[in-house]
């Protein structure tokens, strides 16, 4: 018999309903605020920052300008704080990278222990310009890759970086259909923490595939800035919505647990 031909589409499908079960881990369900350490407090930290505030989360900030976390710690009272990256690795359910690309191999040795399994969500985007030797090699293999290896332990998730923040600023909760926002993982739970994370700061989360996938929706590639509603980004990126991912989340969404 020959062999079966799949197009990425149904390859991906096939992948994660494989690497996926179909039932949700009691410890993924959201419904609950969550502990958010952010590292970095500029343009990306701020943002996600007070989309997430209004949804009840709290968030350490942690930032090299400590002018910068202090001010966002005090316009997000009580539900915000400060810390060192370690203390906000320490503090958070789930840890997001903020940051230039160009930072994660330093804290990749600063936090990469302290963080372990947890769910990192990766909101940076390489620039060779600018990031240097790491950023080059995330363009060439794909960030997702790339910030996985710089964090062996994590459950590392590609989110919130295919965006620019203003814009997410100007259309979280708008009229449905909210605009979409791709997320890319190896790990079941990581996904589900960034599907809510995702829902909570007023847009549709679309499970792409594998942290291989996320190349779809870095700079330089389709998804990158697209400006969709759910449908549509699926269409452009070629993936199914019917996976174990999106299943679950959308029965939460809707309260069906």
């Amino acid at each position: 018999m020959p062999a079966l031909k799949l197009t990425r589409r149904q390859g991906l499908t096939a992948l994660l309903a494989t690497l996926l079960p179909a039932s949700l881990p009691v410890t993924a369900r959201a419904g609950r605020p969550l502990r958010i350490g952010m590292i970095g407090a500029g343009h990306v930290g701020s943002t996600l920052g007070h989309l997430w505030n209004r949804a009840g989360h709290q968030i350490m900030f942690a930032d090299v300008k400590k002018e910068a976390a202090n001010r966002l710690a005090s316009e997000l009272y009580p539900l915000a704080s400060t810390g060192t990256v370690q203390e906000a690795a320490r503090f958070g359910d789930a840890v997001v990278l903020a940051v230039p690309y160009g930072a994660l191999p330093q804290l990749g040795h600063a936090i990469g222990t302290t963080i372990g399994s947890k769910p990192l969500i990766d909101a940076t985007n390489p620039y060779g310009w600018r990031d240097g030797k790491i950023g080059r090699l995330a363009l060439k293999k794909g960030a997702g890759i790339v910030t996985q290896a710089v964090f062996p332990s994590a459950s590392v998730v590609r989110a919130f970086n295919s965006e620019d923040m203003t814009t997410l600023a100007a259309q979280t909760w708008r009229t449905p259909p909210r605009m979409a926002l791709p997320m890319a993982g190896d790990v079941t739970q990581a996904l589900y923490t960034a599907g809510w994370l995702i829902h909570d700061a007023g847009f549709d989360p679309v499970m792409v595939g594998p942290l291989s996938a996320a190349t779809l929706f870095q700079p330089g590639h389709p998804g990158f800035e697209a400006q969709m509603n759910a449908t549509d980004l699926r269409n452009l990126l070629g993936v199914a919505a019917d996976n174990p991912i999106n299943r679950n989340l959308a029965t939460q969404f809707t309260g069906g647990m």
